[in-house]
């Protein structure tokens, strides 16, 4: 017989040292999740502020991304978007008035603050469309001030400059 087919050979330790390797790996994945969890920028506290980070920043996205409703604070009052854009020039038939966040996600993250009682406030610039066909003719860039008051809907709405 060879010495890797002896009867006398004892296989325990090898067993042994196999399932402590597996624990110790399973301990350690274990750590590091637990630690990513509480790294996440994107982690909050839905209970203190009436919705998580994440909900508050898709829902600020969705707000603006419906014109129709999108408002524009000027001089104290809330003028639709759309009627502002249309004082200058009309709206062909066909063309499609977009705003979007511009900030890249770390910098909205980053953005995203605590409203003192809970709730969240984001301010980030948007930027203004006109998309018609394949075209699109940029209107310019305005801050877009978006918040969640804990209890209440989420609220967007653009600011002229200076106001």
């Amino acid at each position: 017989m060879s010495e890797l087919t002896s009867n006398k050979r004892h296989g325990s330790l090898g067993r042994t040292l196999l399932w402590v390797a597996i624990v110790l790996t399973v301990a350690l994945l274990g750590f590091v999740t637990a630690v990513a969890v509480r790294s996440n920028p994107i982690y909050s506290d839905r209970e203190a502020n009436g919705v998580s980070k994440y909900k508050f920043i898709e829902e600020c996205r969705e707000l603006l991304e419906d014109t129709e409703k999108l408002t524009v604070g000027a001089q104290g009052q809330a003028i639709p978007l759309k009627t502002l854009v249309e004082q200058s020039a009309p709206l062909a038939k066909g063309d499609e008035l977009r705003a979007e966040l511009e900030a890249e996600p770390a910098q909205i993250i980053r953005a995203t603050e605590n409203i003192e009682g809970g709730g969240w406030t984001l301010t980030a610039p948007a930027t203004i469309a006109v998309h018609s066909g394949s075209k699109t003719r940029a209107l310019g860039q305005l801050p877009m001030q978006c918040a969640h008051v804990k209890g209440q809907e989420t609220q967007a709405q653009l600011q002229l400059p200076g106001q």
